[in-house]
């Protein structure tokens, strides 16, 4: 670390200095934050093991009263849910029905900046991307939050096929339907049923990337209200599905009911249990 500090104190640029340094430490503090939420998971392990707070400060040279600190005021665990370092947000642009215009739907405009206020909590950096109409977007990232579906992007519709529990298909009458294929249970969108009601059906899993070298989260409603009542749901319950998925692959099948004025979520429920695909 020295000698790096050293070389950019010598780089006759100082601009690009500053540039190099800038990034430096933005790299050590996401690496910083990242250690610290595994300390504190590890430190929580131990102790459900059995192992007492201060049989782990003598084992590891810390004092019981640091232990107790780490414990209380360390990044939280669940962070690891979104991801870690840096993560980033893909939202769908489409093509209005009317005047054909490319367009974001203001429900996934809040669910990003929904996710982005959720992150940097936990002390991720996040960032936004639009994926263009016809859906054209590089999944083989880390740290890759899609929320958009098979009707959007075929990359992604490939990607949603491989879930060994829960499908996206088209219905008799050509409606998008979410199954559960544990149960044969089918979902529907309130807004596809004859009267329509302000409810909708959404997915949400993390699956492997195409080029199997990591993993993406991937969130859809069937229609963009669904996107708003699965963000809702990260956003207060991420203990929860932490608890249950850690950062495991799994996917679930999510309930939102919502105003119909606003478009906001008024009641989140889980559909199906939270399926752990390791368990395939």
């Amino acid at each position: 670390m020295i000698d790096s500090v050293r070389e950019l104190r010598e780089l006759p640029d100082r601009f690009e200095a500053v540039r190099r340094a800038t990034k430096k430490m933005a790299e050590a503090r996401q690496e910083a934050t990242e250690l610290g939420r595994l300390r504190k998971l590890l430190i929580a392990e131990l102790h459900d093991e059995g192992h007492s707070y201060g049989d782990i400060a003598k084992a590891v040279g810390l004092s019981r009263g640091r232990i107790h600190q780490i414990k209380q005021d360390g990044p939280a665990a669940e962070g690891a849910f979104l991801g870690s370092g840096s993560i980033t947000v893909a939202i769908p642009v489409k093509r209005e029905t009317i005047r054909s215009r490319p367009v974001v739907a203001v429900e996934d405009t809040d669910v990003a900046s929904q996710l982005k206020d959720l992150a940097e909590s936990f002390g991720l950096d996040c960032s936004t991307e639009r994926i263009p109409v016809g859906g054209a977007i590089d999944l083989n990232r880390a740290g890759l939050i899609v929320v958009s579906g098979p009707r959007i992007s075929p990359a992604i519709a490939e990607v949603l096929d491989q879930d060994p529990f829960i499908r996206f298909e088209r219905d008799h009458d050509q409606v998008w339907t979410l199954v559960d294929r544990q149960t044969g249970q089918r979902y529907r969108s309130g807004q596809d049923q004859d009267p329509p009601r302000p409810n909708d059906t959404a997915y949400l899993g993390r699956l492997r990337r195409p080029d199997g070298l990591g993993d993406l989260i991937i969130f859809t409603g069937i229609h963009p209200q669904g996107s708003l009542g699965v963000a809702h749901l990260i956003s207060t319950r991420i203990d929860e599905l932490y608890r249950q998925a850690k950062t495991d692959r799994f996917s679930v099948i999510v309930g939102a009911d919502y105003d119909p004025d606003t478009h906001s979520p008024t009641r989140v429920e889980l559909l199906s249990p939270i399926y752990r695909h390791e368990a395939v």
